[in-house]
């Protein structure tokens, strides 16, 4: 008799943690269980406590617990290996059931729960097998007499404000409902959870953390919810619901290898959710760092690219701001697609493509130089010293034009008196618009003049150039209705194109709160809006370190209905993310911080939280600059000896596991520097392409930390005067007090973003005062 395995996803974590010899009597556990599961070596044996679960020898010490799902249509039994234990951690109290809401299989582990909120629920654990220890012949020592106890203030329950059935239709397990309802701190609730299954503790830290519960029932419990009543009975289909890993031959690459989370690319079934459904229209992802948007986002593109007809190539395309996250996605995507789905997708940063259309539209020799935004500055700077006009900033100047003119495409005069001014400040009167106008077009005759434009610039004309084509594209497509004829290519000489179509059938946007509104509408012009799946956005707006605000809606793209929001971290601990909210959205009287949704509304990370645990960041002050920088020599040497060695205490390289974020280039110098010459530490910095050189330690601004993760990170500098640059900003507290706190949100998203840039510890340190946005 032979029978069929599947890996539960939580029995695969327990075996990546197991010892590489317990891994190998695993392999051959499931060996001889898919031969014959009766095979009297494994005593498969039923626990007393649940009928469905049953134990089986792998080894001496280790038992596999499984529950049986149905019997396949060639008459093979199947089996679900739910945990692998040491049989002292087996109780029979361990429990499997099908979900009320998601239809899936959960199995309940309560050996991990603390004892106090055991005893509060009344609930005691029965080892399901005996101690065989033999019996000490030293003799017992003798009581010792207790202390009285101290009266003690009830603590009330961490969700006693829910009932138990709320806390059922929400999903929670129903063994765990009694246990959530007695907690009450986080570490109890962390305990509760390590061995729950995923909805109940992703609706239990919810709650815990403050989400509403009509919020957690939208945005936990809905993405995952069946949408019908399933059969509790049911095993065998509630085993094609549940996310599994078949046990094979080939699973024995994966245990010598010894990593079998390396099996496959895992998705949170809310993300999974999010991936594989189908839009009529753009939709949206956000969350908080870490919470998992971008492999959404890669996923989605497998998704789609699975989904087209072979022979698509270039069909998809895959963008985000910057040129070295472009080049992180194209490594993460080609680790999860095949070499012929890659072909289907095209992957470029979003002033790659606006080069590319304006290369297509543009003559030989007639391109202009593109500058960056520091040189456009500094000839507006000219423009005013030479007109001795002090009416207006030189950067208020520039944004008003990149964001307004530019990006709503104004070219009159009149046009820019109804243009919308959504989050630029205080209101402008007439007259005002109109000096503005003025100054603008002198400022554009001198860029002209000098042959050069920016990228802003740049961008805006690429849009231009696509909303053309894409309105030939309209009309071609009412001419072919109007005359008919099947299958009409339209050819357009007059642009270079052979053929005249979108150009592509899917865009997927990452980071996408950093987009300009001419970015927007360059892309919403290169795919069809009138079909489904057309764009994927994926962005957070409290990360947004770029001063592009847009409302999606105004520029054609409709996101309504169609959003999602993540909110659990897979990657910052709880103790980084606990002072990393505290710099974005502070808790001080008087110092909220307003954040915008990529629309007319507004987002927050409301429930936003971690289950991974870590040191707490250290926070040190320094007298001087020289000092932190000695300070921080030290703190890499220490870190660099601890991560050149595995957990089996053989060698390995840490380079490129630590980092130092600075908040300028001249800081990125002077650390590098003295890291160098001072403390033998090699560097390497960051820059717009990557690391540049071989080096040890990253070091780069932390604009540059954008997307990126580190084992350890390091924060220095973080002085006030230094984040935020007070000299500039502050002459906007009562000049234009709605500019001033837009510069505030930025600064401290740059924090925020440099923050949770850190994986498992944070150093933040400072010379003389420190940050104010520091939580110190």
């Amino acid at each position: 008799m032979t029978a069929r395995l599947s890996l539960y996803r939580k029995a695969e974590q327990e075996l990546y943690k197991l010892d590489r010899s317990v891994k190998a009597q695993f392999y051959d556990f499931c060996h001889v269980f898919r031969n014959n599961p009766n095979q009297p070596g494994l005593k498969l044996k039923k626990l007393k406590g649940d009928s469905r679960i049953w134990s089986a020898r792998v080894n001496d010490s280790y038992r596999a617990l499984l529950t049986p799902t149905g019997v396949d249509a060639d008459g093979t039994q199947s089996w679900l290996v739910i945990a692998v234990r040491h049989r002292k951690d087996v109780y029979e109290e361990l429990q499997v059931a099908v979900n009320r809401v998601t239809g899936e299989i959960e199995f309940v582990d309560l050996s991990v729960v603390g004892d106090s909120a055991l005893r509060r629920a009344g609930i005691t654990l029965t080892p399901a097998e005996p101690d065989r220890t033999a019996p000490s012949a030293e003799p017992e020592p003798q009581p010792q007499p207790q202390p009285q106890p101290q009266p003690t203030v009830e603590t009330p329950p961490l969700v006693a404000a829910y009932s138990a059935d709320q806390l059922r239709e929400l999903g929670v397990a129903d063994q765990l409902i009694e246990l959530a309802l007695a907690v009450t701190d986080s570490a109890e609730l962390d305990q509760l959870v390590e061995g729950a299954p995923l909805l109940s503790k992703d609706v239990l830290y919810g709650l815990a953390a403050g989400m509403p519960i009509d919020e957690v029932r939208k945005e936990i419990t809905q993405p995952v919810e069946l949408g019908q009543e399933p059969d509790l009975g049911d095993f065998a289909a509630a085993l094609s619901r549940t996310k599994v890993t078949a046990v094979d031959d080939a699973v024995q690459a994966a245990i010598d290898e010894g990593d079998f989370r390396a099996w496959k690319v895992f998705l949170h079934p809310t993300q999974e959710r999010i991936v594989h459904r189908h839009y009529n229209g753009p939709a949206r992802v956000s969350g908080g760092p870490g919470t998992g948007k971008t492999i959404v986002a890669l996923h989605r593109v497998k998704h789609l690219a699975e989904q087209l007809p072979p022979g698509s190539n270039r069909a998809i395309l895959l963008t985000t701001f910057t040129k070295n996250l472009t080049t992180d996605l194209r490594l993460r995507l080609a680790s999860l697609v095949e070499p012929e789905l890659l072909d289907r997708v095209e992957i470029a940063h979003i002033d790659q493509l606006a080069a590319r259309v304006l290369g297509e539209n543009t003559a030989p020799g007639r391109g202009r130089q593109r500058v960056y935004d520091h040189v456009a500055l500094n000839e507006m700077r000219q423009l005013l010293a030479e007109l001795d006009d002090r009416r207006w900033e030189a950067e208020f100047l520039l944004e008003e034009w990149e964001q307004v003119i530019l990006g709503q495409s104004v070219a009159t005069r009149s046009a820019y008196f109804q243009a919308r001014r959504a989050g630029r400040g205080r209101s402008l009167t007439r007259p005002e618009r109109n000096h503005i106008w003025k100054l603008v077009e002198q400022f554009t005759a001198r860029l002209d003049k000098l042959g050069v434009e920016t990228w802003g610039q740049a961008s805006e004309r690429a849009a231009r150039f696509e909303i053309e084509r894409a309105a030939k594209i309209r009309a071609r497509r009412e001419y072919k209705e109007e005359v008919g004829g099947k299958d009409l290519i339209h050819r357009d000489n007059s642009s270079g194109m052979r053929y005249l179509n979108y150009r592509y059938r899917h865009i997927v946007v990452d980071e996408a709160q950093d987009l300009s509104p001419a970015h927007w509408k360059m892309l919403r012009a290169m795919a069809d809006p009138d079909l489904p799946n057309d764009m994927f956005i994926a962005g957070d707006t409290h990360q947004r370190i770029y001063d592009h605000q847009v409302a999606l809606g105004s520029l054609g793209i409709n996101i309504r209905g169609r959003s999602s929001r993540l909110t659990l971290s897979y990657r910052t601990t709880k103790e980084i993310l606990t002072e990393a909210l505290r710099v974005v959205d502070p808790v001080k009287p008087g110092q909220q911080v307003n954040y915008d949704d990529l629309d007319d509304g507004t987002d927050n990370l409301a429930g936003y939280r971690s289950v991974l645990h870590g040191p707490a960041p250290a926070f040190t002050p320094y007298d001087t600059w020289e000092d932190e920088l000695a300070g921080l020599a030290t703190t890499l040497a220490t870190w660099r000896e601890e991560l050149s060695r595995d957990e089996n205490g053989s060698p390995i390289d840490p380079s490129g596991h630590i980092a130092v974020c600075v908040a300028d280039r001249d800081m990125v110098s002077q650390t590098m520097y003295y890291l160098v010459t001072k403390a033998g530490i090699t560097c390497a910095e960051l820059t717009k392409d990557g690391p540049k050189g071989d080096g040890e330690v990253h070091v780069g601004t932390m604009h540059r930390f954008k997307g990126l993760e580190y084992q350890r990170l390091a924060i220095v500098g973080a002085s006030d005067g230094i984040l935020p640059r007070t000299h500039i900003i502050d002459r906007y507290r009562t000049e234009d007090p709605p500019r001033y706190e837009r510069e505030q949100r930025k600064a401290r998203s740059l924090l925020f973003v440099a923050t949770t840039r850190a994986r498992d510890a944070l150093n933040i340190s400072w010379h003389g005062k420190p940050s104010p946005y520091l939580p110190v």
